[in-house]
């Protein structure tokens, strides 16, 4: 169980909290309440372990043939998948639980967040831009968050939410980097195929979009220099994992993959810094 949930592995929960933090806190002006923080983080951790079984599911006649992921449960027959389905179903049941602690705006939320998770799987079938599937699900805890905090949705909030798209299609093409042969042979498509020699200028881009929908949403909120601060030093780090991935080697792939957790803690840290320390007016 700990595997297919991939528990053992925590930075895609860490990558999911991100958002989910961000948004918490952003909505609530620095001081969410306990009981939604709670509701939220649990969420969040549920959530990540259901898409990551969906994902098993989808993908357990292919895991087999790529190298990253050929000793899954589902591959080696350590897990039925009638036991996957059941593990599947009682997770997305707690996570009903937990958005019904909420409002009704969150709870209607919730279902197209679950359709996202449980679909994305699949995009890898029919789209080289699953990628984007992905960052719209991990974005979807913004929204969320907000109707959970204020009971409704403004439009600034939007801007956090493309920051994270983008985001999420930077860190999880360098992740796709690492599988992109494999993945030729077994036909799984993804962005790192369809950039092909194009993917380190193109991560690029995104990156600078990012950024900028990062600086808007400052903008938009009035977050002042500690935030700004924050997202320069985003950009830093950005930097440093185009300069790794410059040669396409797997392993800085990887490594700059799993530095993406900084990121989201680093925009985390901005927004409570602005809210806890500072006063100061945005760039």
């Amino acid at each position: 169980m700990i595997e297919i949930t991939r528990f053992d592995k925590p930075i895609g929960t860490f990558l999911l909290l991100a958002p989910t933090l961000w948004g918490i806190v952003l909505a609530n002006e620095g001081y969410p309440p306990l009981h939604l923080v709670g509701i939220f983080l649990a969420g969040a951790v549920v959530m990540r372990a259901a898409g990551c079984i969906a994902n098993d599911l989808a993908d357990r006649n292919l895991d087999g043939y790529v190298e990253r992921t050929r000793l899954r449960p589902l591959v080696t027959g350590a897990l039925s998948v009638k036991e996957a389905v059941v593990l599947l179903l009682a997770l997305l049941v707690i996570a009903l639980m937990l958005v019904a602690l909420t409002n009704t705006l969150t709870i209607q939320l919730s279902f197209a967040g679950a359709a996202l998770a449980l679909i994305y799987p699949l995009m890898k079938r029919v789209t080289h831009w699953p990628q984007i599937v992905l960052g719209v699900a991990f974005a979807w805890s913004i929204p969320m968050a907000f109707a959970a905090s204020t009971s409704a949705l403004p439009s600034a909030l939007w801007w956090l939410f493309a920051a994270n798209v983008l985001w999420t299609v930077v860190y999880d093409t360098q992740y796709a980097m690492v599988d992109r042969e494999d993945d030729l042979a077994v036909g799984i498509k993804s962005t790192a195929i369809l950039f092909g020699d194009l993917d380190v200028r193109i991560i690029g881009l995104l990156q600078c979009l990012c950024l900028f929908a990062f600086w808007r949403c400052g903008v938009a909120f009035e977050l002042g220099f500690i935030y700004d601060a924050a997202v320069i030093a985003v950009g830093a780090l950005f930097g440093r994992h185009l300069w790794r991935i410059r040669t396409r080697d797997t392993r800085q792939c990887f490594i700059a993959f799993n530095q993406s957790k900084w990121i989201g803690l680093l925009i985390l840290v901005g927004l409570c810094g602005h809210f806890w320390l500072g006063t100061g007016a945005a760039l």
